[in-house]
This record gives C-alpha cells, structure tokens and sequence, in this order.
C-alpha cells in the first residue's frame, strides 16, 4: 500500500499530559501537509487548533479520556463542549466498570446520549481491549452496533497495551455493517499500519507514524 494511502487514515495523535500548544501547532502542521484524516488532541486544545487550521484538517479530541468512569451527564458535557468548541470528531472511553458488572443497558444509553450531542458529527467508541475477555470484546462489539455509534476503538494508549492485530480481527467478525474500526495504541511501523488496515481497521491512532514518513 502507498503511504499516501496509509495516511489518509491516520488520527495523528498527541495526547501526552505534558502537550503544549507548541507541539500541538507542529502536529496540526504535519497532519496538513501529509493530509491525514484528523489530529486527535487534548479538548482543551480543540478551539485553538481549530481556528489555527480552519477546515483543512480535521479535530479530533477524547472524552472521559482516559479511564472512563465520569458520570455520564459528564461526558455529555464534555461532548457538548468539544463540539461548541469545533471538534469534528469524538473518541469516547466506555465504562470499563459497568461492562465488568454487566451493565450492558447503561453502556449503550450513554453512548446513544453522545451520538445524540454528536448528531452528524463523528463519534468513535474507545473500549480498552487490553482490560476485556474475547467475550467482553464482542459484546461491546454489539452494544457499539446497537447504539448507532460510528467506529469502535481498541485503545486509548494509556493502560498499558495498544491494538493487537487479533482484537481488529475480531471487531471485524461482530460488528455490524454501521460500525467502522479504529485501531490505536502502539502502531510504529508503515507494516503494522498496512495490517491493522488489511484486517479491517479504516483509522489508525498514532503518533509514530509521520515521524517515520519525516525521517
């Protein structure tokens, strides 16, 4: 696959704690010129990126990031708030505690209560493969398809473990025909993005893989 190709599905993405409006410039910068699909960048970043790139790229940026468990009237305000702000796009961590105790309703109400916020904005379902059984995986693979979400997504990078190959694969056996899939986490090479991609995914969430085109 051309690298051009493989870009065009990249979140290029810094979401370290320590992110200035510097770096965050630099990767808005080097989105636009290798025409990635978004940056994925801190909300409170959100309104000055997007007056700095206008509507040559779009913004991405995390709710109840990174370990889920806000209330969901939280989460909602978060959403809100993004949007009013020029996100484009929303990457929302589920409830990891909810599905552990089997709280499969309260999960796909508060993913419905986001879409709704997002309307025709794009909203991506983060699900931390890395805490979850295979049995836990193909469940949120039916909540995700039930609530009308847009993507399901591995990984938010920070609990220790990104996308596997194995858990596309499996999103890609249960999701429905509504669901897209964004593996993210870990993606350092131009032959793992090239896979995560023949496997099924549409987004990849890195921050190595324009580094490598730039070297």
């Amino acid at each position: 696959m051309e690298i051009k190709k493989i870009l065009e599905h990249v979140d290029h993405t810094l979401l370290a704690q320590n992110a200035t409006w510097a770096e965050i410039q630099q990767i808005c910068d080097d989105a636009i010129a290798y025409h990635t699909a978004s940056v994925c960048i801190p909300p409170s970043y959100v309104r000055q990126a997007k007056e700095y790139v206008q509507d040559q790229v779009a913004i991405c940026t995390v709710i109840g990031f990174p370990n889920g468990y806000m209330t969901t009237a939280a989460k909602e305000f978060e959403t809100k708030d993004a949007l009013q702000n020029g996100a484009d796009e929303i990457d929302m961590v589920i409830n990891i505690g909810w599905l552990k105790d089997q709280k499969y309703d309260l999960i796909e109400q508060e993913i419905r209560t986001l879409k709704a916020a997002c309307k025709d904005k794009v909203l991506k379902v983060i699900i931390e493969t890395c805490l979850l059984t295979d049995e836990e995986k193909i469940q949120m693979c039916q909540i995700v398809t039930n609530a009308d979400a847009d993507y399901i997504k591995t990984s938010t990078g920070f609990a220790g473990a990104g996308a596997t190959f194995a858990d596309v694969k499996l999103f890609s056996q249960h999701i429905g025909p509504n669901v897209k899939i964004k593996a993210a986490g870990g993606i350092s090479s131009m032959a793992d993005a090239e896979e995560f991609l023949s496997l099924g995914a549409t987004r990849l969430g890195t921050s190595r893989i324009i580094k490598l085109v730039k070297n």
